[in-house]
């Protein structure tokens, strides 16, 4: 369990849409088995440590002749920033994804001393 103060506490989300492939018939639309979608995300602030990271799909845009196979995580957090890696397989067809972040961690004070 992580624990914060209250006042140190800092929560940063965002938005992105992963790929298109319908579009350009990108490995997502036109491959077949594993397949993976990997884009960096970089916080607007650092936060002290590192942060907790969640990550969902906020929609998507498959073809529906066949089984729909997703796999959403963060990967590589740090105080900077995380991987958002999407993930498919098999004869699964997906034309768009857009997915949704939310990091909680501690940041600096603006009351923090520091010592040198």
């Amino acid at each position: 369990m992580k624990r914060f103060s209250a006042h140190m506490l800092g929560i940063q989300q965002g938005s992105r849409v992963l790929f298109s492939d319908f579009a350009d018939d990108g490995v997502m639309w036109t491959g077949q088995g594993p397949r993976e979608s990997r884009h960096i995300v970089k916080f607007k602030e650092r936060f002290i440590g590192e942060p907790t990271v969640t990550v969902s799909i906020s929609m998507w845009d498959m073809d529906q002749k066949s089984n729909s196979r997703a796999d959403i995580s963060s990967e590589e957090v740090t105080s900077e920033g995380f991987h958002l890696v999407f993930k498919t397989w098999g004869d699964t067809r997906v034309a768009r994804i857009r997915a949704d972040w939310l990091a909680i961690g501690q940041v600096a004070d603006e009351d923090d001393w520091q010592l040198y």
